[in-house]
Formats: C-alpha cells, structure tokens, sequence
C-alpha cells in the first residue's frame, strides 16, 4: 500500500470555504436540513464529487451517495459517511468535517492515481440533527428501515412545512428508493463535541459505540389566573412545575451516571401577568447501558406522576438503544491510529449520529477528534487545522486497509 498523505492545508481551506453557506454574524453556521443553505452546500458538494469522476446518487429522502470506482465495479463500496446539516446555533465542524474529510480521501487518492479494490461510497445523510425535523438521523434511520418513508415526509418543522414539502422544493428528492444503497461497511470522523479527549490529551477517540437515548414531550396541563390576585397556595402553575421536574430529573439523571436535558419549552398564551396554564417541554435522557436508560425512564416517569398527577402527559417520541460498534471496523481505525503515531483513548459518543442506524444494516465504526473545551451545537465549536488532519489521515488509513483487507477475506 502506498504511504498516501492527505493534504492537511486543502482540508482546512474546505472547512473554511463551507462555512460560507449559512453563515452567521457570530462566526456560527446556521444550515437547517432542506433549507435554502443546506440546498447549497448539496450543490456544492456534487459538483466537487464530479469533479473527481464520481457519479452522485440521490435517494427518496435526499440521502446523497458519491460513488469513486473500484477495481470490482460489482463489489459492495467501503463508504464514509456524515453529514451537512447543522443546528440553529451550528459551527464549522460538525458533521461537515466527516464529509469534508471524506472529500479530502478522494482528492488524494485521485491525486496519486490510486485505485482501491472496492469502490467508495462518500454519504451526506440528510437530516442527521433533527433540529428542523423531528426526530434525528432521519435520513439515515430510513435507509437503516428504522423509519419509513411516509413517516419521514409526514414530519413538520415549527412553520407547518412538511418534510415532503420542504424536500420537492428544494429538488433534492431522488429516484433511488431509500435503503436500496448498499455498501460493505461504513467509517465516520467527527469532533467529539464533549470535554474528554481534550482533557487528556487524546488525538484520537477509537469510538466503540453510542450511549443509548430516549426523547420525550411532556405536556402539562395548570390553570390561567390572575398573577398579582391568586395567592400561592392556590395556584396551579403548569411552569413551576415543568421547573420542578427538570430539576428533579436532572438529580436522577446524576444519580444513576445519566444525562437529563431539556432543550425546548412553550407556553401557550403567554403573558408575564397569567399564571402559565398549559406548557410543553421536551426531555432528552440518556445512559450508556438500556438498562441504566430505564431506570433513568421510571424515576422521571415515577417524579412526574408525582408531581402533577393526571394533569401531565409524558409521550415518547424516539427511542435509540445502546450500541455496540463492529469489532474488525475497530481494530480497523485502532491500526491507522498507531500508524500515525496519534494519542488515542476509547470512547463511547455521548451523542447520536448516522453510525447509529448504520451499524444495524452495515458494519461501521467512528473517529473522534477533540474539539476546544468540548463545545458543539455552537458557532464557537473550534477545531485546529493539525487535529482535522489528523483525524482525515486516520480515516484515510482506516478506509484503505479495510477495503483491502475485506475484499480478499469475502473474495477468497
């Protein structure tokens, strides 16, 4: 195998070039999935795909898949894959950085005329965040069949447009049935968005799985009153106790070494002089084992009866269980680390992404890099140039010893 190098400098110049498309004041990226940006950076992206002789493939969810010749045309294509959507509050890093990356394992092997054994397959998963259209990894949890297509065109962002709306007026709705694609295994790199690797110095996070999680709305039901005229002991204040129960499940959540959080919350018919009478939160739990996840799950179930009774309503509304990344992808990325000579720890990704509905259909295996003081899902989420090279060269390696090494075990 030749020693192939990815260029560390032309990476960056592309992470830089992209964060153009939903740029924000602050220095952010604000790209929500099937918007007008994320219709950019799509374009974008197929023309640098063809512009390395790669044929573009869309599916019927907008899953987007480059396909680079192998020396088999009819193997199954070794993919890497993320995504280019991001939160309201977005960076530069996250998820783009897996595709960039993959881009920049093209360019070099384009570069020095290098034909792998397998094809590869670069993947754009369209709306991996959720953040528009509930629940994440959408487009990918279709692929996988966790989801079906009704369901995902079905689903509404907070104006009232549909995901089937928002698609076909974006023209990003292909002919290729969703979870028709195939591939023989998937690699994605990505910041860790969270403080460990930084804190102890590691280059690189062998990832061996994803922490399990659950989303919930909870709705609960009080009644309007007069502010300045309805003693306290006589209210009944659906916001206070909406406080009390996130309160109560973030204590529960530390208790059995979980995480509680809640990101969004609405009052209806707000007024700073009503007493809130009807509100609507959601609750994001999570736990690194299904068995810690229940508990996690009965202790705010048990809280939240006792707190409101049958005036509250707590609807699951996704569920995604522990996983387990495969053993060979692993070793796989564990090799390409130590041949670069990079800091590595194991982790487990305390947040979701595409390998999570991948990994069910495919074996797949993540890449961490650090990210500065662990922050994401902000536009201060930092990178240095030196960290994303590292990460690319690892997902380069990893990628080619595995293409080489699962052709010749399936083929003999």
């Amino acid at each position: 195998m030749q020693n192939l190098m990815i260029d560390g400098d032309r990476l960056w110049q592309t992470i830089m070039e992209t964060a153009a498309f939903g740029a924000t004041t602050d220095g952010g990226v604000r790209r929500l999935t099937l918007g007008r940006e994320d219709k950019q950076v799509r374009d974008w992206f197929r023309d640098q795909c063809e512009a390395l002789g790669c044929t573009v493939d869309v599916d019927t969810v907008g899953n987007m898949f480059a396909r680079r010749a192998g020396r088999d045309a009819d193997a199954l294509p070794i993919a890497i894959g993320s995504h280019l959507d991001t939160q309201p509050t977005g960076g530069k890093f996250d998820g783009i950085l897996g595709v960039l990356a993959g881009l920049e394992v093209f360019r070099t092997l384009n570069a020095a005329g290098y034909e792998t054994e397998r094809p590869l397959m670069l993947v754009n998963w369209t709306n991996e965040e959720g953040a528009r259209f509930a629940p994440a990894m959408l487009g990918s949890g279709v692929h996988a069949g966790v989801f079906d297509q009704p369901f995902a065109d079905s689903r509404v962002d907070v104006d009232g447009i549909t995901f089937a709306q928002a698609i076909d007026a974006i023209g990003y709705r292909g002919a290729t049935p969703a979870g028709k694609t195939g591939f023989a295994a998937m690699f994605e790199l990505h910041i860790e968005q969270g403080p460990v690797l930084e804190r102890e110095n590691a280059e690189i996070g062998i990832v061996t799985g994803v922490q399990a999680m659950r989303w919930y709305d909870l709705t609960i039901c009080g009644r309007e009153a007069h502010a300045g005229s309805t003693p306290m002991d006589m209210r009944c204040d659906a916001l206070a106790d909406a406080a009390s129960i996130i309160l109560a499940a973030q204590a529960a959540a530390r208790s059995v070494g979980g995480m509680a959080t809640t990101g969004q919350m609405s009052i209806s018919s707000a007024s700073r002089n009503v007493i809130p009478g009807h509100v609507t939160l959601s609750l994001d739990l999570r736990h690194q084992s299904d068995d810690g996840l229940d508990r996690l799950e009965a202790e705010v179930s048990e809280l939240t009866e006792k707190q409101c009774g049958d005036r509250a309503q707590l609807q699951a509304i996704w569920n995604s269980p522990a996983v387990y990344f495969d053993p060979q992808c692993i070793e796989t990325v564990r090799a390409a680390a130590a041949k670069s000579g990079a800091a590595t720890r194991e982790i487990v990704s305390g947040a979701g992404h595409d390998s999570v509905y991948v990994s069910r259909v495919a074996p797949t295996s993540m890449i961490f890099i650090p990210c500065k003081d662990g922050l994401s899902h902000n536009p201060a989420e930092a990178a240095t140039k030196e960290q994303c090279s590292i990460g690319a060269q690892v997902l380069l390696d990893s990628v080619l010893a595995y293409s080489s090494l699962s052709y010749h075990r399936l083929t003999i």
